[in-house]
């Protein structure tokens, strides 16, 4: 492979351009993932056996759509959710469009972490709560939340994370955004100075999330 710094200083305003695009893909997409997502993993766990909104239909009902979502390869929902962007954006190409199917992945995929955040409380918490006479909101506000938020935003950074992957496959079916590059540039062209480049962005780009992510996490865990 070869790397032309002189080819890259020339492409940089083609590569702002895509981070750009990404950078608006991905967060719209967990705005999306966190509005829905947060109550969905709300509803998982409080409708299972033994917690006081207990409802084994629901619980199998969301259970199965979220499972069902999470199963089917990115790729894939990609297309079959062309129909669904078309209605929603009016379009089935660029980042905005990508973000519909990035939002669909998303959600299930936060909710799951967010019901497994909430299984790793202590539940004579829970338990004293009830006994206090708490209603169910307020055990969701005051100690479901606040005894899972080191979980939630480490959740946060692991959706984020997945989105900047998921993002990137948007790019093969005309998504826009780093993804797009690297295919449009540095696949079919075989440019190995934009490969690099992309790929060099993606890595950074994780770490800086994670590191952040990490240390927000750590900040606000009571442990």
């Amino acid at each position: 492979m070869e790397f032309d710094i002189n080819h890259l200083l020339e492409t940089i305003p083609d590569i702002n351009q895509a981070f750009l695009q990404t950078i608006y893909m991905i967060a719209i997409s967990l705005a999306v993932a966190v509005l829905i997502g947060l109550p969905l993993g709300i509803l998982l766990f409080v409708t299972d056996k033994g917690l006081f909104w207990e409802n084994r239909l629901v619980k199998i009902i969301l259970g199965f759509v979220v499972n069902m979502v999470r199963s089917v390869p990115f790729l894939i929902l990609l297309v079959a959710l062309i129909p669904l962007t078309n209605y929603l954006v009016n379009t089935t190409i660029g980042p905005t469009a990508a973000s519909v199917s990035l939002s669909v992945a998303a959600i299930p995929f936060f909710a799951r972490i967010v019901e497994t955040a909430f299984r790793e409380i202590d539940k004579g918490v829970i338990e004293a709560a009830i006994a206090a006479g708490a209603t169910p909101w307020m055990i969701i506000k005051d100690v479901l939340l606040l005894e899972a938020k080191s979980g939630i935003i480490s959740g946060v950074t692991l959706t984020l994370i997945s989105l900047i992957g998921f993002s990137a496959m948007a790019g093969v079916v005309g998504g826009g955004g780093i993804g797009d590059l690297a295919i449009r540039f540095g696949y079919y062209r075989y440019d190995d100075t934009i490969m690099i480049a992309t790929v060099v962005i993606l890595i950074i780009l994780v770490q800086v999330i994670q590191i952040f992510g990490d240390t927000i996490a750590k900040a606000v865990d009571k442990r």
